[in-house]
């Protein structure tokens, strides 16, 4: 029961637990940091903390009651969990969070709770919210009657809207120590050497390494995209258009890709910079090591900025072949 059984996070649970306890809760929080550190789990321990029908303390919930057990499962009648979808109405990461949406919840927001205190809406991956999502929902946030509490998910608080921010109380979670993702996956039955390499490419996510775990598939995906950069760098210019065609045709592939190598283009900075930071990659250490030796900082600050910038660009609907291809074409010639 100790910290809301939560891995990590120990601060944001106190201050949370606090708030309820107090009768204090805020009208809507804001959980930041990047995917699989959390958010969505801290944001329905608050659900529960709130609406938990035999609490074992002031803020601290049982776990066990009805209402604790729909909350977890997400099959509460007063929690909302809203989230992008793509254009056939599926929710999927990378997809838009649209206006209507957001007119729905606020329907439900309004009327009176079914059967806990407190209705709660959760709009995960808030950054996803195209314009109009995003100023129907400070309405919202601006005129949230007492009985609702706004639970918002975003990567950083400066992809939204600074009047959303300044309504919001802003938790933004951290990457936890190595050693606490080590300690969880031993716990679960990895073993030592595999659960170190998960603790290393989750990047101190603990909901990232149990994806990890769970799914060998993962892994094998991402081996082959690293692979893939490494056959790209020495490659043709025909090469590089060919395999730009090829990646831009899935957009959520295609941002996933860039992901990795962007993780992968961090650790060369690092070892360009000759930082003490942990590398991501660890198991792909000697070529890390052959392309910092061949890179210096200002060329390896250039690379990891252009993969940034295509993220970017991707959530703003820019032409993904385009990017694709300038990203290719700008790797460097190793």
């Amino acid at each position: 029961m100790d910290n809301w059984n939560l891995l990590g996070h120990e601060w944001a649970v106190d201050m949370l637990r606090r708030h309820v306890a107090r009768g204090e809760t805020r009208h809507a929080y804001l959980f930041a940091g990047a995917p699989g550190l959390g958010r969505r789990t801290l944001a329905l321990r608050l659900t529960q903390a709130l609406n938990c029908e035999k609490p074992v303390a002031p803020g601290e919930p049982c776990f066990a009651c009805r209402t604790c057990k729909q909350i977890e499962a997400i099959q509460h009648p007063d929690l909302a969990v809203i989230q992008a979808m793509d254009e056939d109405g599926v929710e999927k990461e990378g997809g838009a969070l649209r206006v209507d949406q957001i007119r729905e919840v606020q329907r439900t927001l309004n009327l009176k709770p079914y059967q806990s205190p407190y209705r709660v809406a959760m709009f995960l991956r808030f950054q996803e919210a195209n314009d109009n999502a995003a100023n129907a929902l400070l309405k919202t946030l601006e005129e949230a009657p007492p009985h609702a509490i706004l639970l918002l998910t975003a990567d950083t608080p400066e992809q939204l809207l600074p009047t959303i921010n300044s309504r919001c109380e802003i938790l933004r979670l951290r990457p936890l120590p190595l050693g606490a993702i080590v300690a969880d996956l031993l716990e679960r039955g990895v073993d030592e050497d595999r659960a170190r390499l998960l603790a290393h490419i989750s990047g101190g996510r603990p909901g990232f390494a149990r994806r990890l775990m769970d799914d060998a598939a993962l892994l094998e995906k991402r081996d082959e995209r690293l692979n893939d950069l490494q056959t790209l760098l020495p490659t043709s210019r025909v090469e590089k258009f060919s395999y730009a065609e090829k990646l831009a045709k899935d957009k959520d592939a295609m941002r996933q890709t860039v992901l990795v190598w962007l993780s992968y283009w961090r650790d060369v900075l690092l070892r360009v910079a000759g930082a003490e930071t942990p590398l991501i990659n660890i198991d792909r250490n000697m070529e890390i090591e052959f392309l910092a030796g061949r890179l210096d900082l200002s060329a390896a600050r250039k690379v990891v900025s252009e993969h940034e910038s295509v993220l970017e660009k991707m959530e703003r609907n820019v032409n993904s072949r385009l990017l694709a291809e300038v990203l290719l074409m700008d790797l460097p010639k190793v």
